[in-house]
């Protein structure tokens, strides 16, 4: 059997599923996995599925791939852009678009695996796919432990798991140390007293409230945190009001928090609450606001000798200069959860899905933000190839290198 990767990732991308929603991906992917005589346990994390190679002794080498896509709707213009359409968790009716390249993450793990079963004679060891559920909700990792992943797998001696980005394609990106940020979360109640709106002295107006507190949180990070240090507080949604005559009860804020480090987060998130509370009580607030955690990641922090390893090894493999340091991405991942949980080196990296001379382009004039589109983003469209071609080759290189 040959996979036809470009068909495979094709199918992905013109059927994105939100989290905890991927049954027909986990279906492609149990389908593939088959057809490759491949034993395979599904329903790990609600729709996670997880594949076994068993190839003699030696090392236990875990490959990983999100398998989730976005609330946006695809712009690319591409003869197989995503028209789908799913139900988020408020159930609003919403577009589905692949815009963060997890359909290439599996199909770039499936073309690895289909590699790794041709050449058995070549390596030993155990290679354990998982194919991850819900990574856009900061979830998926811990449902697919709590369902006993770690208990019912060999466990690893290594994680290992790349991510698309736009970096000119062939290229890898890789560092020791942090390489995405911890983050957190947050919904923020501003809790008020609602009444007419020509009566204002009337009401604890929650809207003005909200107003003084994202005015000042954004002091967090531009005159409490040392201009040397790196975090990121956003608010990414406001709520309150449903009439312009009337002064709502409550007002709702949704953040996004990032830090390189569990110090750095304890001391934004101190801040956090200093401000919200605050601003509450500076409002005259009879009641305190409610701040609701929604969800919390760790750093990914690569192995510095394991890392070290990769990079030589893709070196080797494709040539110097093809590994470059893309610095530390404010980005979050729950990768690294499999393997703080299992106490083991993670490497995390990504790989370039750009055409190279339109990314060269960009930079000669001096505007890859403006024209190259990010993860995320309704235009995101990686380039087929070489993109495959190299996720799937980085995978592999990277699994043989800590298997017998």
């Amino acid at each position: 059997m040959s996979i036809d990767l470009e068909a495979l990732y094709i199918d992905l991308h013109r059927h994105p599923e939100l989290s905890f929603q991927e049954t027909r991906t986990a279906g492609v992917v149990t389908r593939e996995l088959s057809a490759l005589g491949l034993p395979f346990t599904e329903g790990l994390g609600k729709t996670g599925v997880a594949t076994v190679i068993e190839n003699g002794p030696g090392p236990v080498v875990w490959l990983r791939a999100d398998m989730d896509g976005l609330p946006v709707e695809e712009q690319t213009g591409l003869a197989y852009a995503s028209t789908a359409r799913g139900t988020d968790p408020a159930g609003t009716d919403v577009p589905v678009m692949h815009a963060c390249g997890h359909d290439m993450h599996v199909t770039a793990m499936l073309g690895a695996l289909e590699r790794l079963v041709e050449t058995k004679d070549e390596w030993s060891g155990t290679v354990v796919a998982v194919f991850q559920p819900a990574e856009e909700y900061g979830a998926g990792a811990q449902a697919m432990i709590a369902d006993g992943v770690l208990d019912a797998l060999p466990k690893p001696d290594i994680v290992l798991g790349q991510h698309l980005t736009p970096l000119p394609a062939g290229t890898i990106g890789v560092r020791p140390g942090t390489q995405m940020a911890a983050s957190d979360g947050l919904t923020v109640r501003l809790l008020g007293r609602g009444g007419h709106g020509s009566r204002p002295h009337a009401t604890i107006d929650p809207i003005v409230m909200a107003a003084a507190t994202v005015m000042r949180l954004q002091t967090i990070v531009s005159r409490e945190i040392d201009p040397r240090e790196m975090a990121v507080v956003t608010i990414g949604s406001i709520h309150a009001g449903l009439k312009n005559n009337i002064i709502p009860a409550e007002a709702k804020l949704e953040l996004s928090l990032r830090y390189p480090d569990d110090d750095a987060r304890a001391d934004v998130l101190a801040r956090v609450e200093r401000i919200v509370r605050a601003e509450a009580q500076a409002s005259g607030a009879v009641d305190e606001p409610v701040i609701t955690t929604d969800h919390s990641l760790p750093p990914t922090i690569n192995d510095a000798d394991a890392t070290a390893r990769l990079t030589a090894a893709w070196d080797r493999a494709f040539g110097e200069g093809t590994v470059v340091d893309p610095g530390m991405f404010t980005g979050s991942e729950d990768v690294s959860w499999f393997a703080r949980e299992a106490g083991v080196p993670l490497v995390y990296w990504f790989w370039g899905g750009l055409d190279p001379q339109r990314y060269a382009d960009a930079v000669a004039r001096g505007t890859v933000n403006e024209e190259i589109p990010t993860n995320h983003s309704p235009f995101f469209a990686p380039t087929l190839h070489p993109t495959i071609e190299r996720g799937v080759d980085a995978l592999v290189v990277a699994a043989r290198e800590f298997l017998a």
